[in-house]
């Protein structure tokens, strides 16, 4: 008992250690305090439970219990009996807490707040955790299958981790893996006893070995390869690497205490792959009341490191709830006006974004599942995708002056907007000498903003071509201003960093262009409307577009009055003293370049068929859940009917062939006895006799397998019978196996089949209800026989790998060379 209590703490503490990779999902340690009080119970109660010799499923159930009890006092109701025992009450809180982890694991991003449902869902988990790998290292003394549990809580950072889960973390969790096998093995090693040397002398079993120094530096090994191999070999890990080499990064936080996580859609890469795509597919279908609306926008990318621009994780409230209102921002100069517009995305993009207008207002059909980022304007979901789905909402579309967009004021330095937005990951000359050059002498932020935005001009030798390397880092811009030639995302990104580095907020957005597909007020966009532009921040204006790639290779370009395009022909349109009215999409140039082809475009998008497709309903793979359920809780008594309708099935047949030679007898006349093969008779005595064991195994009566069959039947007559039919079908049957197997004439002629009823009915009848149902239900003869099964095949890998760890130690060089010295 002290060996099982020594291995019940290892387990526990091992447990916690595996614990290590939460810290990289909470803000605090509040779910490490609370996790070990609900772990220590845990583990007190199995020893409590051990000492007391219970059985394993009473060990299961005392810890099970504890860990009730534990979880009552760290998250009370205020309903419990002596601030202990939980009540209904608890219970229905305790639901209401994983209700409530639902809903904070869909709205926060790592790393979250203490929040109650989350470090409640945190604890029950590590308790659960700690139950399983107890049994398992303890009960069954099968520590190295404690190592799945283990293992699953690993894996819930490693799902939920936008970047890659710290190294520091996994090696913690491995050492207590580890410590748990030590601790077994040497436990199993004191129970032959002392070890003892060659000359006599004998040895503590903590001392040293060969064997067991080699052991301890293959696993210290084995756990060093597998977090530095990752780091070593490129393309084994897109996370961890980049996280050690670029350090901490300069882009924007947003310091809230709320979040959320997309981590889906890398914006920048592989677009100039998807750009050439030649095949064509409907993306979304939109019905808006604007006449003339801007660019359908679902993402943007607002952190500049030195790889370029990033995305950064959004995080928000749910969509459903009120929105901020554009009106309460607004400057002078700055006209607004509300819209409705309908979303209809076809099964051919899958992405976890929600193209939307810029600014919503209301949103409809769309559950709580997503939310709305504030900041970057965005809708996105941790659990939901866009695939299929159809939505409405308002939105308001602001408009701006040139001369309402100059009197707007810098933001002064400390301003969040401006400090998060305007960070570089730091000088580059070519940049830097440019923007000095393109805003000297401009006296406001959008004057600066426009030189910048006219110098991606063809007067400046700016063409758009799709031949050129995709990027958007420091060399990649410089490629790209040195050159002049790109598409849509060198001319974003490019356009946004030179903002940036002249002091004012910038980011790159994704989205969709108008196109020229319109029916009416509905407009279906494809692959070859994806799009990126430039947004600068004006204070008293917002997020301000600015679309720089030339409007000739851009089907559905749309220009403003305070963004006007730079390539057009110098004719003044009617309208252009207009405030700021967009020109119709169905008016621009088509494309002269010879590149028209080529069309702006995303990765991450997953393209498949046109047609729309609603979401499936839940509930039938609920149902097929259920039913699979049932059919693997149903194997073993499927399997148990099985081996007794095999076995009956041989002792009847002797049965029947035995009546029917005594009907065909005629009264009076001589009896004519027909001897039964002999083989046959004894297969159909064996299978009556193991299915009696079989039975005897599912009502609890114990079997020896040293007693003879003869002893066996006595023993049950004695013991667990009742009855002299039953009592006689026990003597028929242990008289047929032992003529089967001692004699050479078995048995023949007797009837199996209704002496196995008799014996399995009187067992019934003395069995206890739980008995019967388990019999019936849960099979131990076939739960024992699967136990026994795999503790065999196991065994035999054990062998097998044995033997060829012999024979590659014949081949060992060494041995080669010793050998072939001796000769």
């Amino acid at each position: 008992m002290i060996s099982s209590r020594n291995i019940g703490m290892v387990a526990a503490a091992a447990t916690l250690l595996a614990a290590a990779p939460l810290s990289a999902i909470f803000q605090g340690w509040t779910w490490l305090i609370e996790s070990i009080i609900a772990v220590a119970v845990v583990a007190g109660v199995a020893a409590l439970t051990r000492l007391a010799r219970a059985p394993l499923w009473g060990q299961v159930l005392g810890m099970l219990a504890g860990l009730m009890l534990a979880l009552t006092w760290l998250f009370p109701s205020g309903q419990e009996l002596f601030a202990i025992l939980p009540t209904p009450g608890t219970f229905a809180y305790f639901g209401d807490l994983l209700a409530g982890s639902m809903q904070d694991m869909r709205s926060y991003g790592v790393e979250v707040p203490d929040t109650d449902p989350l470090l409640f869902i945190a604890v029950l988990g590590v308790g659960g955790v700690a139950v399983l790998v107890d049994v398992l290292a303890v009960g069954l003394r099968r520590p190295a299958l404690a190592g799945l549990p283990m293992l699953a809580i690993y894996s819930v950072p490693v799902a939920v981790y936008v970047d890659s889960v710290p190294a520091v973390p996994f090696v913690v969790g491995a050492a207590g893996y580890l410590w748990l096998l030590v601790t077994d093995n040497v436990d199993r090693v004191r129970r032959f006893g002392r070890r003892f040397t060659g000359d006599g002398r004998d040895v503590d079993v903590w001392e040293a070995s060969p064997l067991a120094s080699a052991g301890r530096r293959l696993a210290a090994v084995g756990v060093a390869l597998a977090v530095v191999l990752p780091l070593a070999v490129p393309g084994m890990t897109g996370g961890l690497l980049d996280s050690l080499s670029r350090g901490p990064g300069n882009g924007p936080g947003n310091g809230s205490g709320s979040g959320g996580t997309s981590g889906r859609i890398d914006l920048f890469a592989s677009l100039a792959g998807q750009l050439n795509q030649s095949q064509v597919a409907d993306l979304v279908k939109v019905k808006t009341s604007e006449q003339s609306p801007f660019y359908l926008r679902y993402a943007v990318a607002d952190e500049l490191r030195p790889a370029g621009f990033q995305a950064r994780n959004p995080s928000g409230r749910s969509v459903n709830k009120d929105l901020p209102n554009p009106a309460d921002r607004a400057g002078p100069g700055v006209q607004q006006t509300t819209y409705q517009a309908t979303v209809e995305v076809t099964k051919s993009l899958s992405m976890s974004l929600m193209p939307v207008y810029a600014e919503p207002t209301r949103a409809d059909d769309l559950s709580d599942n997503w939310l709305y980022d504030a900041n970057q304007q965005v809708v996105f979901s941790n659990r939901e995708n866009s695939r299929g789905r159809k939505y409405s909402f308002d939105y308001v579309r602001s408009t701006f002056t040139p001369d309402a967009l100059r009197t707007a004021k810098p933001l002064p330095t400390e301003h969040p907007v401006r400090r998060q937005m305007t960070a570089t990951p730091g000088p580059v000359p070519e940049v830097e000498e440019l923007v000095k050059g393109l805003i000297q002498g401009k006296r406001t932020d959008y004057d600066r903003v426009l030189s910048i935005y006219k110098h991606f001009s063809a007067d400046n030798g700016f063409s758009y071509r799709l031949s050129t390397e995709s990027g958007s880092s420091g060399q990649d811009i410089v490629n790209f201003l040195t050159n002049k030639v790109g598409y849509c995302q060198q001319y974003a990104a490019a356009m946004a960093w030179l903002v940036r580095s002249a002091g004012i907020p910038a980011r790159v957005a994704f989205g969709f262009t108008n196109g020229s597909k319109r029916d009416g007020d509905t407009f279906t966009l494809t692959n070859l409307n994806l799009h990126a532009w430039t947004e600068v921040y004006f204070d008293g204006a917002g997020w301000v577009p600015f679309d720089a790639t030339p409007a000739y290779g851009v089907p559905g370009s749309t220009r403003s009055a305070w963004a006007p395009d730079t390539d057009a022909p110098e004719t003044p349109s009617p309208d252009s003293s207009a405030t700021s009215a967009p020109t119709d999409p169905g008016a621009s140039t088509e494309p002269t370049s010879p590149d028209n082809a080529d069309r702006d475009a995303d990765d991450g998008l997953s393209l498949g068929g046109t047609t729309p497709n609603e979401q499936p309903p839940v509930w039938p793979w609920w149902a097929a859940a259920l039913v699979a359920l049932l059919v693997l809780l149903a194997v073993p008594a499927l399997r148990r009917m099985a081996l007794r309708r095999r076995r009956s099935g041989r002792a009847a047949s002797v049965a029947m062939a035995s009546a029917a030679v005594d009907g065909d007898s005629e009264p009076g006349a001589r009896p004519v006895v027909v001897s039964a093969d002999a083989n046959r008779a004894r297969a159909d005595a064996h299978a009556a006799w193991a299915e009696l064991l079989d039975t005897l195994v599912d009502f609890r009566v114990p079997v020896d397998p040293t007693e003879t069959p003869r002893a066996t039947a006595d023993r049950l007559v004695r013991d667990a019978l009742d009855g002299d039919d039953a009592i006689g079908s026990a003597r028929l049957l242990g008289r047929a196996e032992e003529r089967a197997r001692y004699a050479r004439d078995p048995l023949t002629g007797e009837r199996l089949l209704p002496a196995l009823r008799a014996v399995r009915a009187a067992l019934a009848t003395r069995a206890d209800r739980r008995t019967r149902l388990l019999a019936a239900v849960l099979p131990p003869s076939v739960l024992l026989r699967w136990r026994t099964t795999m503790a065999d095949r196991s065994s035999r890998m054990v062998a097998l790998t044995g033997q060829a760890r012999y024979r590659l130690l014949r081949w060992n060089p060494r041995r080669l060379l010793a050998d072939r010295a001796a000769r």
